[in-house]
């Protein structure tokens, strides 16, 4: 169990990040052209995220982020289904930010937030562990992927006047 804490946090804080954004914004009605560049965004992301967990799975990045740490590492076969989840999850939202659902926001702007941090973290970790660590190619893409999502959300959504506003968006 331990081997799944170190990203289990992470993710952990992307996720209330996430929800906080969620509650906190909302897309209104004539958001629309705004919204379908969203779902363009998300949908890029989701084929740079894909392209990053292959890396990832490719070069065990599940047994040496653990290593890293002083950890076990993560079983292979939890580290594909939780990516294939993901992934899924994001290619379903695709369609739910064109017709502004909670749902497709909150996994929106986890990706967007997720790929920010992923943009981020690989070089450090590569620095770390003083050469390539697993995922370092296609991090800063991802990176990029993740801001123009975040991009493409804020243009789609404006603060909320309370939570009633975050109802308004389905």
């Amino acid at each position: 169990m331990l081997n799944v804490l170190p990203s289990m946090f992470v993710l952990g804080l992307a996720a209330l990040a996430a929800m906080l954004l969620v509650l906190s914004r909302w897309s209104p009605a004539e958001n629309v052209a705004e919204r379908i560049a969203a779902a363009r965004a998300l949908a890029v992301a989701v084929g740079v995220q894909s392209v990053h967990f292959a890396e990832e799975a490719a070069s065990d990045f599940h047994e040496r982020l653990g290593a890293l740490l002083g950890l076990p590492g993560i079983p292979l076969s939890v580290f594909v289904v939780l990516n294939l989840m993901w992934l899924g999850i994001w290619v379903a939202s695709v369609p739910g930010l064109r017709s502004a659902r909670v749902g497709a926001f909150f996994a929106a702007w986890f990706l967007a937030i997720a790929g920010m941090f992923n943009g981020i973290a690989h070089p450090l970790l590569a620095i770390a562990a003083g050469g390539y660590f697993p995922g370092l190619v296609s991090s800063p893409l991802i990176g990029v992927a993740g801001v123009w999502l975040w991009l493409r959300l804020r243009s789609a959504t404006r603060p909320s006047e309370g939570a009633a506003g975050s109802m308004r968006s389905g």
